[in-house]
């Protein structure tokens, strides 16, 4: 039963990890990979001297800190109101609400968001232009992108990420509850005391799992909301991937910038995952 997954992670992660070696030459695909010269840690010295680097940097980890602090709380504390509804069919509904979106692309969100944010037509601008206030720029303004970012990942991935606490707290023990009635303890206080410490290893875990793809954002949704008008700060190493390597056909340089986001990703989570342990957690290994 395992195969499947087994041959997946073989073929499609662990096998083209090979190829890493291009990073470390001058790559010409008509030459290949055995025939391309060494040139060692150029490409390296490239990305740490060119001024895009740091820019680069600071809108991946400004993003990154946004997916933390604003986005990661939400699905623990969804799981935590949906866990205090006692009415099966409300509680059904609103989860199916909040699941659909999950199942949609990319493409599909940030076109529904072009609908509602453009300046042309779009309806919030044109309800804040009924109420006599200048239109928004959303889309195309530095200092809207990463607001309409994040609101776009909270929209598509709230409700889906919510399954896990969900499925945890279904697991706490009831009669820490029990024990918690006697006492006399609200139900915010039995939340608070009970059902956070019980799901405490699961937050943790999956903490640790989104500190490793710090500079791992996503190409594609951030693609889409891309244009020259905002690319100061929305730029990221994975957009410039693909400017650099298929757009610009500069395989080699593309390849150290992956390996550079692959290494600092595995760094972290080494970093993170002994934070946890010496906090007397589990950790992830």
């Amino acid at each position: 039963m395992i195969l499947p997954g087994f041959l997946y992670f073989v073929v499609f992660k662990y096998f083209p990890m090979g190829g890493l070696v291009i990073a470390f030459q001058d790559y010409q695909p008509y030459q290949g990979i055995l025939g391309s010269p060494w040139v060692g840690f150029k490409h390296f010295v490239r990305l740490f001297t060119e001024p895009t680097f740091f820019m680069l940097l600071r809108n991946t980890l400004v993003l990154f800190a946004l997916n933390i602090v604003v986005f990661f709380p939400l699905p623990i504390i969804l799981a935590l109101m949906l866990n205090e509804v006692r009415h099966r069919f409300f509680k059904n509904s609103i989860q199916t609400i909040v699941y659909i979106p999950h199942f949609m692309s990319w493409v599909i969100i940030v076109s529904i968001s072009y609908v509602f944010l453009t300046v042309d037509g779009g309806v919030l601008n044109e309800l804040l232009a009924s109420m006599g206030l200048p239109k928004i720029s959303f889309l195309t303004s530095p200092e809207w992108v990463r607001t309409v970012y994040i609101g776009q990942i909270i929209w598509k991935e709230l409700g889906w990420s919510t399954i896990i606490y969900l499925a945890a707290i279904t697991v706490v023990d009831t009669q820490l509850y029990e024990a918690a009635d006697m006492d006399g303890a609200s139900r915010l206080r039995k939340t608070w005391h009970v059902t956070l410490p019980a799901i405490r290893p699961v937050i943790i875990t999956l903490l640790i799992l989104q500190i490793g793809s710090t500079l791992d954002l996503g190409f594609e949704h951030m693609y889409l909301l891309l244009n020259s008008l905002n690319r100061e700060v929305a730029e990221i190493f994975d957009t410039y991937i693909y400017t650099a390597g298929l757009k610009n056909g500069q395989l080699s340089y593309s390849t150290t910038v992956g390996l550079f986001k692959g290494v600092v990703g595995l760094v972290l989570v080494i970093l993170s995952n002994r934070l946890a342990k010496k906090l007397g957690e589990d950790g992830v290994y």
